[in-house]
This record gives structure tokens, sequence and C-alpha cells, in this order.
């Protein structure tokens, strides 16, 4: 993968970028999702945001190496620290992160968003706590959309902030959108999340380990759920 050829999950991330948006593309990495967009003439401008020094080097050298200093800005920050109102950024993009990390980067970061900026998440695990943060504060999921790539399941989620919204738990756990469409990658996800939970809950029973109650009940509530879901789709 580099700024000419993305993987298939960037690719994603990618369609959902707005054309002539101002992005900010947060854990930016080599920079190579913005530097792709730019190259492609898609977006106005960028800033790529690192806050580790090797990403952030490595960042810096994709945007010089391709001649665009002067519209992607790399900056070497914590989250959302990297955004500074001058830059009137309207899209925000955090990648390959688990879902508690990003909803902790926007729960920390919030005093540098409007409220106007459209929300570009791919968290690695984790949605149900991200879902449940953007419920709570009041961003309306848009699209969301499961791949494989490299025998690993990722969600791409995007949402803007439009009043209140209320989903269910198990939208918060599925996907309110993922639920209905039910595609053939979203099944075959939980397919396999399904047999992997069982066996957990089988060698918890087996090896008599004592979990908290509510834990093992979560699992098991989790475990209905998902069986439920694939009944009701064959």
């Amino acid at each position: 993968m580099n700024e000419q050829t993305l993987s298939e999950r960037l690719e994603r991330v990618a369609a959902h970028v707005s054309t002539g948006a101002r992005l900010a593309d947060i854990g930016s990495d080599h920079a190579y999702l913005p530097v792709a967009l730019m190259r492609r003439g898609l977006i106005e401008s960028a800033v790529a945001g690192e806050v580790a020094l090797t990403p952030f080097q490595a960042a810096t050298r994709t945007v010089r190496e391709n001649d665009f200093s002067e519209r992607i800005i790399v900056r070497r920050a914590d989250g959302l620290q990297a955004i500074e109102a001058r830059d009137r950024i309207n899209a925000v993009s955090l990648c390959g992160m688990g879902g508690e990390t990003i909803r902790d980067i926007l729960a920390s970061g919030q005093s540098r968003l409007t409220g106007e900026e459209r929300l570009i998440l791919q968290p690695n695990g984790g949605e149900q706590p991200l879902r449940r943060w953007l419920m709570e504060h009041d961003y309306r999921i848009l699209s969301e959309e499961v791949l494989r790539e490299n025998r690993f399941d990722y969600e791409i989620i995007v949402a803007e902030r439009s009043g209140p919204v209320a989903y269910r738990e198990e939208e918060l756990f599925f996907g309110p959108l993922l639920m209905q469409a039910r595609s053939a990658a979203f099944l075959a996800k939980w397919e396999r999340l399904l047999n992997l939970k069982q066996r957990t809950l089988l060698n918890l029973a087996r090896a008599r380990e004592t979990l908290p109650a509510g834990k093992v009940q979560e699992l098991e509530r989790q475990v209905t759920w998902i069986t439920v879901l694939l009944a009701e789709s064959s």
C-alpha cells in the first residue's frame, strides 16, 4: 500500500470523503489517505495528524515527496489537537484504531470540532461503544459497511451531527444500517463471531472459571442476538 494504491479498507474510507472537502486525517501514519485524495484532485486541503514521531516523520516525507506541502499540513499532535480553526475542516477521518480509542479521541477533542464535520470512522473492533458515543452526542449514522481484508473484518461508520437520535441496544451492537442491509459480508462476520462467542462460553463452563455475572450475562445476550439475527436472515 502507498499513496497511489490504497488498501481496500482505505479506498472505502476515501469513497466517503466529499469532493472538495477539507480533511483532517487523525492518526494518519504515512499520510497515504490525504495524499491519495489530493493526487486524485478530490480534496481542497488536508491536515495529517500524528502523535508518534516515526509516523509523523513518515507522513511529512510522503507529503513532501508528492509536492503537497502547501496543501497538506502535517502536525505532530495528540488526536484532534492537530486541528486548528483556520483549517476550516469539514471532514475528519480516524482509521485503524479500536472503537474505544476513536471514541476517546472524539470525546477529548470535542472543543476542536464545530459540529459541521462529517466523521468517517474505521474502528478495529469496539464499534458498539463508538456508536453509543455518537448517539449520545447527536450524531446520526449516515452510512455503514463491512468488508473483509487480510482475514480481518472491518467496519466503516460515517456520521454527521444532526440533532437527537436514538438507537436500540441491538442497533448499537450490530449497526442500525448494517442490520437493515444484512449484506453477505455482514452476515459472514457475525457467523464467525457467533462461533467464537459460543466457544468462549463453553470453555468458561468447562474451566469452571468465575467471572462477574454481568459479563457472562452480556456474552449470553450477545449470543442470543446473533443467533436470532442469523436465523431471520437465512
